[in-house]
């Protein structure tokens, strides 16, 4: 891992986030966990996950004013 500050575009993140994936489909992971995404869809628990979806959907707020907004 990469001790600097790459900024936006971070590309040794992209690289760990990918290899990581590509580990995540090669042990056939993804046919269960895709049943259990259905599962959850299809019970009580659909409730929590669209609330949990519309958090994520909202705007982020403002961290740090303008100074123009002073």
């Amino acid at each position: 891992m990469a001790n600097r500050n790459e900024g936006e575009g971070n590309r040794t993140a992209a690289k760990e986030y990918n290899t990581a994936q590509q580990a995540f489909i090669r042990a056939g992971k993804v046919p269960p966990a895709a049943e259990r995404a259905k599962q959850a869809i299809n019970s009580a628990e659909k409730i929590e996950l669209e609330k949990a979806e519309a958090i994520g959907r909202k705007p982020a707020a403002p961290t740090e004013k303008k100074s123009a907004d002073y």
